[in-house]
């Protein structure tokens, strides 16, 4: 890897995600032998701060680092010192003083990774940074995608939903675009960021104006969250119609591939963004059974 750090899939080769997938996949067939026990990061420490609420991510990483052998350590932000006043810097600098060799961040501020991995010796790893990137959600994606499909050349990802807020969905977009996927974006144009439509010419992306459009053909349908705790008001006019409308299900299923399967990054709305019986359904590969 070029960096000591893991920032955001916008800044990754082709080479070095692949490097990662590959890397995943054999830790995945350690834990399904039944050893869950590796020393790959024995003598290591690794912090964990979370500034924002998480369940998968934070237990993710904290199980991950345990099973490496290293030390994990979680900072329960609520009690720590920046319940105090203290600025994010100061708190990474101090746990870079004490020696950390990784620190896991997930802050609500756009570029808080980049930010601190500046003016610390300890690898950052961006676990969700604002409305930037969340580089390891994606990476989680690719991996289950590839090995779903075998590769990801020439493959048709359909994303639909709440692309302004989604960090997740700029991430896929950049990593599935970098390795040959044809990538299609759908949402209404009140929850598209600034600056989406410029992935047309620097990335492999095409927008469409209905999820039918989008889902025509394709091999994969990712849902994505509709995140109304981000959300000011009136960029839906309900959540009833955004359902209506742009929500995932066995009808919009019908205009992909045969053996299309439908993804979601979670948590899931049941009944928002995609039905409940597709997200059970045996297209689904949403972790949810």
């Amino acid at each position: 890897m070029k960096s000591k750090d893991l920032l955001g899939i916008k800044e990754l080769s082709a080479e070095e995600i692949t490097k990662i997938l590959d890397t995943a996949a054999e830790m995945k067939q350690l834990l399904q032998s039944g050893h869950k026990k590796s020393n790959r990061m024995v003598g290591k420490n690794v912090a964990h701060m979370f500034y924002e609420n998480s369940t998968r991510t934070a237990v993710s990483f904290d199980e991950a680092a345990k099973i490496l052998g290293a030390v994990s350590c979680n900072l329960s932000v609520g009690n720590s010192a920046a319940a105090k006043g203290e600025n994010l810097m100061d708190t990474a600098k101090t746990l870079n003083a004490m020696k950390f060799d990784v620190i896991v961040i997930r802050h609500q501020a756009s570029g808080a990774a980049h930010f601190i991995a500046k003016h610390v010796e300890a690898s950052i790893i961006n676990a969700g940074d604002g409305g930037d990137e969340h580089p390891t959600q994606a990476l989680l994606d690719m991996l289950t995608m590839r090995e779903k499909f075998g590769c990801f050349k020439g493959l048709t990802v359909a994303i639909i939903g709440d692309v302004k807020h989604s960090r997740v969905a700029r991430s896929n977009i950049y990593g599935l675009s970098k390795m040959g996927a044809n990538v299609r974006v759908c949402a209404p144009d009140t929850l598209l960021f600034a600056g989406t439509r410029e992935l047309e010419k620097d990335y492999n992306v095409k927008f469409f104006k209905t999820p039918q459009e989008a889902a025509q053909g394709a091999d994969i349908v990712m849902a994505l969250r509709l995140q109304l705790e981000r959300m000011s008001k009136g960029l839906i006019p309900s959540i009833a119609e955004y359902h209506e409308l742009y929500g995932v299900n066995e009808k919009l299923m019908s205009h992909a591939k045969p053996n299309a399967v439908v993804m979601h990054p979670g948590p899931a709305n049941r009944g928002v963004e995609i039905s409940s019986s597709l997200m059970d359904s045996d297209r689904s590969l949403i972790p949810s059974k």
